[in-house]
């Protein structure tokens, strides 16, 4: 079998029975004592790193425990991990419970390609496959199954669980089980039956987002017993958060991304049209995008999910349909072009970038028309509890979005948690922030006209209408209610209405005045607004700067930040492209930028060395370190100088890297093999490599020269014919446009053969 879908039975069969993992007739005592000293190992031995994020550990111990847990952990803090180390220690199978078919493979994917054995059953596999995997269940060759919430519920779901020995389950996205949430989903509702069906057997529900009364209601929902609750902090160190004047929409961000030519990110807007829009001008900008949304084919949102994930474009435009349990690490910027329409979606929103820990960037473009638009669905909605519901939770981002504090601050505040840190240095407001200036009598002006055109009139009006007044404007509203009368008329015709209009929503913020409780808009004086205009209090208050969206005045925080070489970077990710595209997976389910990162700064040159960098375990030493190291020696040998040397580094001299050979040993041994008249299936069992691991190997030589072959042995004349004609007109820079233009005839192993063959004989070929 191969793929990254897949695990081989032998990988499974060595996982059950190697030394630290429970075997089947070791029960939780056993589990219990063997945490602290083996769960480190497991973490490097699979996962590759050395050391725990914060509360992970203890979670784990407490669910091998046998202990409920509730874990809320902010995107990147490494939930999956909470609950994929202990399936390892168990003896059965975990359950997982996951809202989306996407996150599903995604998961199962990383999984397979660290040796862990995991599956799932969902709607996209045809019958014979689900089958083969049902009864490979029933043998107990897999640590970890994958579910939607949907089908665990059914009567012949459960009655299957009953035969597969469950051990845990891990309820994923949990804030899905509320209806206090923000991503409510009824299907979610019916898993509390799931814990009557196995009341033994510990739970563990984990998001990212919950606010306390979403916290007691996942506990309440799911019959959790007296859980273990984890609330880690909401902090994201590595984020940047940037609110910006909206002026322009589309071409504002249009110019952002072009800043970031490297980079991957997300845009969201409301509308499905705005998503379609924004990813048209884009492309017409020459930068590679497409747009999601619900309305779009499922076969057309599938494919343009996969082509982000899998780094064919770089930008996704999109709705709030998309992004929960996309898991694609190395997201640099999310850009929010409209008002999303709570803090908690903003929150979740943001933190799809940098899951890595890498430096990333938050920006949301800012209207006031965004807000009124916003406010204005929910005007004559047929339920008016969840509206009201909804206007506060909209004035709430609203808030956010106006404020002159600390961005960073004020996100970890809704959810609760004080900021205790000064200046983040990492948000607008810190990075560049406003002049305080004695506005007392700008305000006296304000309060005044505000509490006039009350007095005369008998209603209140909106916070425009009120500029106007200021500025002594003519308008037909000001004619017709005889405000040109009114002792405020024309005296701040000094100031533009715009800076009228700022400055009475400081004074909402500050609570000196109210808009009206119906939502329509207008502004009154509060009790304290009134104190301050009859007491003539002094108000000082912060003029704001103008912001720009680009690199500099978004300097992110360094935390996670892992300065390298840059060139050797750039050719390790091109690698990986490939090894991923060959392997038919996203390119971080290979290694994620950080790890890449490190390389390219420790320069590892032997197994001891490459299996110190962050993220390879033992699984990818085997799979993917002889290349990876194979192209490391290739560049060292080819520069005169290390371009980032650091202590430790000082002795890898490109003399002691040099290698005459294109190709390393372990791709030598490879081709040696085929040469021998062994298939490539017999190669990867005697060497105990996965398919895709020699189909790199041969791709690679094949791309140097050191080994011709014959195109039959790898593809027939047919094939051939069908991918030239595809190479004609689309180049063989991506694997996946290539297969799609041969309509998926062509495997992805062929291709990278055709394009290594194809590509040596252009290089070879002799000029005329």
């Amino acid at each position: 079998m191969s793929g990254c879908g897949t695990v081989e039975v032998g990988v499974a069969e060595s996982l059950r029975y190697s030394p630290g993992v429970v075997g089947p007739s070791e029960g939780p005592m056993l589990q219990e004592a063997m945490t602290s000293v083996q769960l480190p190992q497991l973490l490097k031995r699979y996962f590759g790193y050395d050391s725990f994020r914060p509360l992970q550990q203890q979670i784990i111990e407490d669910s091998l425990a046998g202990r409920d847990v509730l874990a809320v952990l902010p995107t990147g803090a490494g939930k999956s991990l909470c609950f994929q180390l202990p399936a390892l220690v168990r003896s059965g199978l975990t359950l997982v419970i996951s809202p989306l078919i996407a996150l599903m493979k995604d998961q199962v994917d990383a999984m397979t390609a660290s040796g862990v054995p995991a599956t799932f059953l969902n709607s996209s596999l045809q019958g014979d496959e689900a089958q083969r995997r049902r009864r490979a269940l029933e043998r107990g060759e897999y640590k970890l199954l994958y579910v939607a919430p949907e089908r665990v519920m059914t009567d012949g779901f459960l009655r299957e669980l009953g035969q597969w020995r469950i051990d845990a389950v891990a309820v994923d996205e949990a804030h899905c089980i509320s209806e206090w949430g923000h991503d409510f989903r009824p299907e979610y509702r019916r898993l509390g039956l799931l814990r009557q069906q196995l009341p033994s057997v510990p739970f563990m529900a984990l998001t990212a987002t919950a606010t306390a009364r979403v916290r007691q209601d996942i506990v309440r929902q799911l019959h959790l017993s007296a859980p273990a609750e984890f609330l880690a902090s909401f902090n994201r160190p590595n984020l940047s958060y940037t609110v910006v004047p909206k002026k322009g929409g589309a071409g504002q961000v249009s110019a952002y991304v072009r800043e970031r030519p490297g980079d991957s990110g997300i845009v969201y807007v409301q509308s499905r049209k705005s998503a379609e829009s924004l990813a048209r001008e884009l492309v017409s900008a020459n930068i590679p995008a497409v747009a999601y949304h619900a309305g779009l084919d499922q076969r057309v949102r599938a494919a343009n999910q996969e082509a982000f994930i899998r780094d064919e474009v770089r930008v996704v435009c999109a709705t709030i349909a998309f992004g929960m349990g996309i898991n694609k690490p190395d997201v640099r910027y999310v850009i929010h072009a409209d008002l999303p329409r709570n803090v908690e979606g903003y929150y979740q929103e943001t933190g799809r970038a940098g899951r890595d820990g890498l430096p990333s960037d938050c920006i949301l473009f800012f209207s006031r028309g965004d807000l009124v638009k916003n406010l204005s669905f929910q005007k004559g909605a047929a339920d008016a509890q969840a509206a009201e519901v909804a206007t506060r939770q909209i004035r709430q981002m609203a808030d956010l979005a106006e404020g002159h504090d600390c961005r960073r601050a004020a996100l970890l505040a809704y959810f609760g948690e004080s900021w205790s840190g000064g200046n983040c240095g990492a948000c607008d407001v810190c990075l560049t922030p406003g002049e305080e200036w004695d506005a007392t009598v700008s305000v006296q002006k304000v309060l005044s006209c505000v509490y006039r055109i009350k007095q005369k009139s008998g209603f209140a009006t909106g916070l425009r209408h009120v500029a106007d007044v200021l500025a002594g404007a003519n308008t037909e509203r000001i004619r017709n209610w005889g405000h040109e009368a009114l002792t405020t008329y024309g005296i701040g015709c000094d100031i533009p209405r715009d800076e009228w209009v700022s400055l009475g929503r400081q004074l909402l913020r500050r609570g000196l005045l109210e808009l009206d409780v119906a939502g329509r808009e207008t502004v009154s004086l509060t009790s304290e607004g009134r104190s301050v205009l009859t007491s003539r209090a002094v108000v000082k208050l912060i003029r704001p700067k103008d912001s720009n969206p680009g690199r500099d005045s978004t300097k992110s925080s360094s935390a996670g930040h892992v300065p390298c070489d840059e060139g050797l970077f750039a050719e390790l990710r091109a690698l990986r492209k490939r090894l991923a595209d060959a392997r038919d997976c996203p390119p971080y389910i290979v290694f994620g930028d950080v790890a890449l990162r490190e390389m390219a700064r420790r320069y590892p040159l032997d197994d001891e060395e490459f299996l110190a960098v962050p993220g390879v375990g033992r699984h990818k030493l085997d799979q993917y370190g002889p290349t990876f190291v194979g192209a490391i020696r290739d560049w060292l040998s080819h520069n005169t100088k290390l371009a980032f040397p650091l202590e430790g580094n000082t002795k890898k001299t490109p003399a002691r890297s040099r290698d005459d050979r294109k190709v390393n040993d372990s791709e030598q041994a490879t081709v040696l093999l085929f040469r021998e008249g062994l298939t490539i299936e017999e190669i990867a069992e005697r060497r105990g490599f996965a398919l895709s691991t020699i189909h790199s190997h041969l791709t690679r030589a094949l791309a140097s020269g050191e080994f011709e072959a014959n195109p039959r042995d790898f593809y027939s004349e047919d094939d051939e014919r069908l991918m030239s004609a595809a190479a004609a007109e689309h180049g063989f820079e991506s694997l996946k446009t290539l297969r799609d233009a041969c309509q998926e005839r062509v495997d992805y192993p062929v291709l990278g053969y055709f394009r290594a063959i194809m590509q040596r004989s252009s290089q070879t070929a002799p000029r005329r």
